[in-house]
């Protein structure tokens, strides 16, 4: 195998298939990039769980593949002049880095070992923008569990159902949710990714109107966005119901600006981040929120200005999960929904539109 490529090309096809390459394994093999050079120059990562493919535009001089160790070839492209590349493997998977007055001789693995990316038949085909997934992916991932012991959490809900896309985190104290109205027909379909997955997927993602494409089978979910191309297993199991959490019954209705709200959440929350039985308590009436913050440290008091409709409330939230909540909303303002002191509020848009967004964050004991 011998081929020549741009640095940029090359070290930017590391830092993606990286990201599926194991740091904790038994088998050497997973530790490396498959390096793949037939009528395209491809570059894999595999840990088992998920599977990362990459093609970068190269002059192939001769084909051929090899497998690399991932950390000593990324550490060494990043410190090559930016510059054209040679790659060549030679005898005893011996493999020549070249670029500029730079020559480095590492040894490879023979590829027959390295586990090959599942096959995907392309079923439910789902296509949108690189710029839509990546921002609905942000706006609900943080909501993703990490109780092993309810598997099903731990992954984010993609659902298709009528033309209409939601993607749904519920971690048992809060949930995340954003909907998008498809412009073409898809049938229904609905799977559980991840949370890993979806975490790296988005800092592949670029904010660009670029396609991505969306298919499962076999229990495997494929991202395709031509250039790359993402395999995950699906996690099995039913997830919960979601619509049956979001009652849009409430006694009091408030809206806030955001990032006046969340500015203050932020200096309560400074009283008692080194507490964590230590919550913010929300005194919601005569039009404005005041938030207190009573801990060992000290405490601290906010008022924030807001428009009201309905009962004075006093209630506490864990003050990370609506900061969480706040910052993953584009828009300037909200409206909050509250039904008593003990149950969850909800954040929603002020006017409905195709990109809705809900926030659920269950209230503690103050």
């Amino acid at each position: 195998m011998k081929v020549i490529c741009s640095k940029e090309n090359l070290l930017n096809g590391i830092n993606i298939v990286q990201k599926a390459v194991s740091t904790k394994t038994t088998l050497p093999i997973l530790e490396g990039i498959l390096l793949n050079a037939e009528d395209k120059f491809k570059l894999t990562g595999n840990d088992l769980e998920i599977g990362i493919e990459c093609y970068v535009e190269a002059d192939i001089r001769s084909t051929g593949s090899i497998v690399i160790n991932s950390k000593i070839f990324g550490d060494i492209v990043r410190r090559l002049p930016d510059s054209e590349v040679l790659i060549e493997v030679t005898s005893n998977n011996l493999v020549v880095v070249e670029c500029e007055n730079s020559h480095f001789e590492i040894k490879g693995i023979n590829p027959s070992g390295y586990p090959s990316l599942p096959v995907v038949e392309k079923e439910n085909i789902l296509s949108l923008t690189q710029g839509d997934l990546k921002d609905m992916i942000r706006q609900t991932v943080f909501a993703v569990g990490s109780d092993e012991n309810r598997p099903v959490l731990t992954g984010s809900l993609i659902e298709v159902k009528d033309k209409e896309l939601v993607i749904v985190s519920i971690d048992g104290f809060r949930l995340a949710l954003r909907r998008k109205i498809l412009e073409s027909d898809i049938n229904d379909f609905s799977v559980i990714v991840p949370g890993k997955t979806l975490n790296e997927i988005s800092k592949i993602l670029q904010p660009t109107d670029d396609e991505v494409s969306v298919y499962s089978s076999n229990n495997q979910v494929v991202f395709d966005a031509k250039s790359w191309r993402i395999v995950s297993r699906l996690i099995e199991g039913k997830f919960l119901n979601y619509n049956s959490l979001l009652n849009k019954d409430f006694e009091t209705k408030v809206i806030i600006n955001i990032k006046e709200f969340q500015s203050s959440l932020e200096r309560a929350s400074l009283i008692s981040m080194n507490d964590k039985n230590s919550p913010v308590k929300l005194f919601i009436g005569n039009d404005k929120i005041v938030i207190t913050s009573n801990a060992d440290l000290g405490n601290v008091r906010e008022e924030v200005k807001a428009e009201i409709e309905g009962n004075n409330l006093e209630i506490g939230y864990n003050p990370a999960f609506l900061i969480d909540a706040l910052k993953a909303i584009d828009e300037e303002r909200a409206s909050v929904y509250f039904i008593t002191t003990n149950a969850p509020c909800t954040l929603r848009p002020l006017i409905e539109s195709n990109n809705d967004f809900a926030y659920l964050i269950q209230a503690v004991r103050i």
